[in-house]
């Protein structure tokens, strides 16, 4: 594969992705979003069961690869939408210079970073820099390198697992707006991923700096991670934290495969990694269906 281009250009908008579009800009993203979380958390059985079967009728979810098959055993609605799978659901590609898929899904778009842009759709890019917060020393650490965006849909198993062995060195919440990250809007508006609320990851890896890059959309109040639990700051500001630099702070070390987050509700992954580090494995292109644990890259020497 030519690395150096995106993989698939993408359908084009249409007139009905933009009046989506149009009525997404003026719903109130975040009241919205904090009712979801109430209503998804409510424990009370019948209610809940309701929106459970009501999901897995409306998505075709198949519960058979669940860790907990029986639909009525969840407390919540949040809690059966983060479920475990069942320990052989996800085999890992146990090939040491695998990259691992981190989640079940859609790939949106891959490719290289070029000239400080990612590819978001057809018509439409974002700079590493506004997607990174402009953090000028991460930005440099991926310049020329190599992106991939995932998109999870409702159906779709929703915790996050590591694509290589890394050490978490800084994690940053980044305020923005929670536009649905689905495909018709992807096409539409512009910036998209780099203007969503999102929590950027960092990590060092024996092959290099990787980022995974958790997004906000519409009904996702809050993304956790398995070193900080929900990650939802109330400022408008920025906010880092780091780890791991002095013997007070706090080491967070992850293998390949190993869990590292989840989303409450459906959203985005962004990887991000260094030029020339990594080769997209061949038949990835834009809508290829994709598994947690599969090999979608292999490591350069």
């Amino acid at each position: 594969m030519n690395n150096s281009t995106y993989q698939g250009a993408g359908k084009d908008a249409s007139l009905l992705d933009k009046l989506f579009a149009l009525i997404l800009y003026l719903l109130p993203h975040h009241l919205l979003s904090q009712g979801m979380h109430w209503l998804t958390r409510l424990e009370w059985v019948p209610l809940k069961n309701r929106l459970i079967e009501g999901a897995i009728k409306l998505y075709k979810v198949d519960m058979q690869l669940a860790a907990e098959p029986d639909p009525t055993a969840y407390p919540s609605f949040n809690a059966f939408f983060t479920r475990a799978l069942a320990p052989d659901a996800r085999p890992l590609d146990e090939s040491d210079s695998a990259v691992l898929c981190p989640v079940d899904g859609t790939i949106s778009q891959l490719g290289r970073i070029e000239n400080g842009r990612i590819f978001q759709a057809k018509g439409q890019s974002y700079t590493l820099s506004e997607l990174l917060g402009a953090d000028a020393d991460e930005c440099s650490k991926f310049d020329d390198g190599h992106f991939a965006t995932i998109y999870l849909s409702p159906r779709d198993y929703h915790r996050i697992h590591m694509p290589l062995t890394g050490q978490l060195h800084k994690m940053l919440h980044i305020p923005g707006r929670l536009f649905s990250v689905s495909p018709s809007t992807t096409r539409v508006v512009p910036r998209l991923f780099s203007r969503n609320e999102r929590l950027v990851n960092l990590f060092n890896t024996e092959n290099g700096p990787m980022a995974v890059i958790m997004v906000g959309a519409i009904f996702v109040a809050s993304m956790d991670t398995v070193w900080s639990g929900t990650v939802a700051p109330a400022s408008r500001r920025i906010n880092q934290w780091h780890y791991g630099e002095k013997p007070t702070v706090e080491s967070v070390n992850l293998a390949k495969g190993e869990e590292m987050g989840r989303f409450n509700m459906g959203s985005t992954v962004v990887l991000l990694f260094e030029k020339d580090k990594i080769v997209w494995i061949d038949d990835l292109t834009a809508d290829t269906k994709v598994e947690m644990g599969q090999a979608i890259a292999t490591l350069l020497d």
